[in-house]
């Protein structure tokens, strides 16, 4: 097969993807899609990881409907307690759409097609970890005011000596503080979204 065949430009992926085309590029510069510089500088990513990430949409069930009601991503490599997260924010009650993803890469890709209203963390995470993740989000223009929280074990000063977060990154210690992340839900619910819904749903 030519190269011609087995590459494409990252305009050519954003439209195939369906995203920017400063996703694709955030995309391939953490590694979510696998690229080859060129020797005038220009990136070419491989059609593969391209339809890589194609395969896994189509596997899914269903896809939240797009800034229809507020979005949530989390972010977190315990199965059990990304569980204990659906379980719990569907208890709430409220009109949100529940994202998740297992590592750093995934969270990337997720918040590259949805672009959530909210990122639930944990720092410390195989592959990439959260502190990357948030670094590599918050260097794009249209990930800046997305609300970040941070959910983790470490404590102040291990986040410290690990470079440390934006300073707008709310920061819990675990366990899971879910009444306190609910509150601050209902109250992007009430000044940015529907807050009738907020008000009224509990």
């Amino acid at each position: 097969m030519s190269e011609t065949e087995d590459l494409c430009s990252t305009r050519e992926a954003a439209g195939l993807l369906g995203v920017s085309l400063r996703t694709v590029q955030l995309w391939v510069e953490s590694g979510v899609l696998r690229a080859w510089k060129t020797a005038g500088g220009h990136r070419r990513v491989l059609r593969s990881s391209v339809q890589e990430i194609l395969r896994r949409r189509r596997e899914e069930v269903a896809r939240p409907a797009r800034k229809s009601r507020f979005t949530i991503l989390v972010v977190e490599d315990e199965a059990d307690l990304l569980k204990l997260y659906r379980m719990t924010i569907e208890d709430w009650k409220l009109p949100v759409d529940l994202l998740t993803a297992a590592d750093g890469f995934e969270g990337l890709l997720r918040a590259g097609e949805y672009h959530p209203d909210m990122l639930v963390t944990d720092l410390n995470m195989p592959g990439m970890d959260g502190f990357r993740m948030i670094r590599k989000l918050r260097a794009v223009p249209e990930y800046r005011e997305m609300r970040i929280v941070v959910v983790t074990a470490l404590g102040r000063d291990e986040i410290e000596d690990r470079g440390g977060l934006p300073e707008d990154v709310r920061v819990f210690v675990k366990p899971v503080p879910f009444s306190q992340l609910e509150q601050l839900v209902r109250d992007s619910l009430t000044t940015t979204r529907q807050p009738h819904l907020a008000r009224g749903a509990k």
